[in-house]
């Protein structure tokens, strides 16, 4: 089991709290040490990448059919619904695993890690999205 118990005076870092890697600018690094935080911080990645992926999505449509004014303006509002909600699920589920994983083997979470798990839920998204021909 690691030895990273949490510290004294350990204050939830304010949202996003990304710092540098490099070593040269001495900037201090930030950790999550408890599932809610882990999960919230997974939770706000996951629907910022939702979000600007459905969205981006949403304009797309916009622009390919933009003669019909009368119905398209529909599209960003159903598309904002959904990214949200599969966000949530996505973002919940994922959040809530890393941080039972994170916290019963007692580990410090970088914040760098939430917004690269984000990053994966869009990306499974994205490659689910696609008809698998041939598969299995």
């Amino acid at each position: 089991m690691a030895n990273n118990r949490v510290p004294i005076n350990y204050e939830v870092p304010s949202f996003p709290s990304l710092y540098d890697f490099l070593p040269s600018h001495h900037q201090q690094a930030y950790y999550l040490y408890y599932t809610t935080d882990i999960w919230r911080f997974t939770l706000f990645w996951t629907l910022i990448f939702y979000a600007a992926t459905h969205l981006t999505v949403a304009g797309c449509a916009i622009l390919t059919h933009c003669r019909n004014w009368s119905v398209i303006w529909i599209v960003p509002l159903v598309y904002s619904f959904i990214a949200g909600l599969q966000g949530l699920f996505a973002g919940s589920i994922v959040g809530l695993v890393l941080g039972a994983v994170y916290e019963a083997g007692n580990f410090r979470m970088s914040t760098w890690l939430p917004m690269i798990w984000g990053g994966v839920n869009v990306m499974v998204l994205v490659v689910t999205s696609f008809p698998m021909q041939g598969g299995l």
